[in-house]
């Protein structure tokens, strides 16, 4: 951890979840109590349909809610799309951008996850810009090229740390039950902050929350949460079981 940013423990819902999976919402609440108000902020990110509801259910529990990904526009004829705007109305207050799963299923390159970003920002969203490499690009020797471009493609110019979240999930272990050492996920993290302050400045760089995502749970989390320049996680399937979700916050504290 980065003993002086507060850390982010954000759930990814993912394409998962009815009006009764509020209930998780609920528990998790209801888990979160004044120890760790005092030491970890807490995100959920439901599916669009749910969006208003978990943020209403959640009022007053001091829990943010946020999109799973956000247009580039800010409204018009996009059948389909959501606006930022659409979002922070519904209550939002993060919009991902960039995960593995919006680049790869939908085509989506870095300078389309910049200008979503871009559009989370103008909505006064906080974005968390996802980067990470696939199977191949790591065993090639390529990851901390591959993370470097996509940061110098997807992170909005005068990004500040009040407006900037980075999430850090290598592609091969989203979903898969594997996890990179805790040295690849140093050293990744520590070229992220590099990278960061040479695209922003050091001071605004030193400030940025950034995630680790990919098969964070409860067992593992402790030791994850540990590794310098991490300040939170991103977490997938482990966020749909409130207890899971709020043991992964306490290894925050």
């Amino acid at each position: 951890m980065t003993r002086s940013i507060r850390p982010l423990v954000a759930g990814n819902w993912k394409m998962n979840g009815l009006k009764a999976d509020l209930a998780i919402a609920a528990e998790v609440a209801k888990g979160y109590d004044s120890t760790l108000k005092a030491a970890v902020d807490l995100a959920i990110c439901p599916p669009a349909t749910l969006l208003y509801l978990a943020t209403a259910a959640l009022v007053g529990s001091r829990i943010a809610t946020g999109g799973q990904d956000c247009a580039t526009h800010d409204s018009g004829a996009f059948t389909g799309d959501l606006s930022a705007q659409m979002l922070a109305d519904a209550g939002a207050i993060f919009a991902i951008v960039g995960h593995s799963e919006r680049r790869t299923l939908h085509g989506e390159s870095n300078a389309t996850v910049k200008a979503k970003a871009e559009a989370a920002q103008k909505a006064l969203l906080v974005p968390i810009v996802c980067v990470g490499e696939t199977k191949d690009e790591r065993q090639a020797g390529k990851a901390l090229s591959v993370v470097k471009k996509q940061l110098r493609g997807s992170v909005p110019d005068g990004s500040t740390a009040a407006t900037l979240v980075v999430a850090y999930e290598p592609v091969w272990a989203i979903g898969t039950g594997l996890t990179p050492t805790a040295d690849d996920v140093a050293e990744i993290h520590a070229a992220i902050r590099a990278e960061l302050a040479r695209l922003l400045g050091k001071p605004a760089a030193s400030g940025v929350r950034l995630l680790y995502g990919g098969s964070v749970k409860p067992s593992n989390a402790a030791d994850l949460m540990n590794v310098a320049h991490v300040d939170g996680a991103l977490v997938g399937g482990a966020s749909l079981k409130a207890e899971d979700f709020l043991a992964i916050a306490r290894a925050c504290g």
